[in-house]
């Protein structure tokens, strides 16, 4: 069974973490938040009270999992965030430094805090870095969302 996943991604010169946690039969939700410095700056849960008698639940809930967690990614790669984490506009070309993040882990501990606000400002759509100038968190979040290695 797969509790939960965290990725740490480097977006405009900040680093952010993604948690996507399961909380069980008993309380049949995928809860995933998006961190910068230890703020919740974005969550998204899911119900799967519905199917909690589907056979192989685990593998549906994990798929589930897995696509929510890389859809917070996408919003946050795709600007929907920008207002809120950028107040004073976005920084026009943040040089991103070599990434060192390990690859996305799957994790036990349960999330402790409720998210502090549910919803998004409008989306900006922020277009792809040139592959020249991508850090390794780009290159593994455009492969994550495509699928596809550029």
């Amino acid at each position: 069974m797969v509790v939960g996943f965290n990725h740490n991604i480097r977006y405009k010169g900040e680093l952010f973490h993604v948690q996507t946690e399961d909380s069980g039969i008993a309380n049949p939700h995928i809860i995933t938040l998006l961190y910068r410095g230890g703020t919740i700056l974005a969550s998204a849960k899911t119900s799967y009270a519905d199917i909690i008698k589907t056979e192989q639940l685990e593998l549906v809930v994990e798929s589930i999992m897995k696509e929510q967690h890389k859809e917070m990614m996408r919003r946050l790669k795709n600007g929907e965030f920008d207002a809120r984490i950028f107040p004073d506009g976005a920084p026009a070309c943040a040089e991103e430094p070599a990434a060192k993040e390990p690859p996305p882990e799957k994790q036990s501990p349960p999330a402790e805090q409720a998210p502090k606000q549910q919803s998004a400002p409008a989306a900006k759509v922020i277009p792809p870095a040139q592959s020249a100038n991508r850090s390794l968190d780009e290159v593994i979040l455009d492969y994550l969302i495509t699928g596809e290695d550029k």
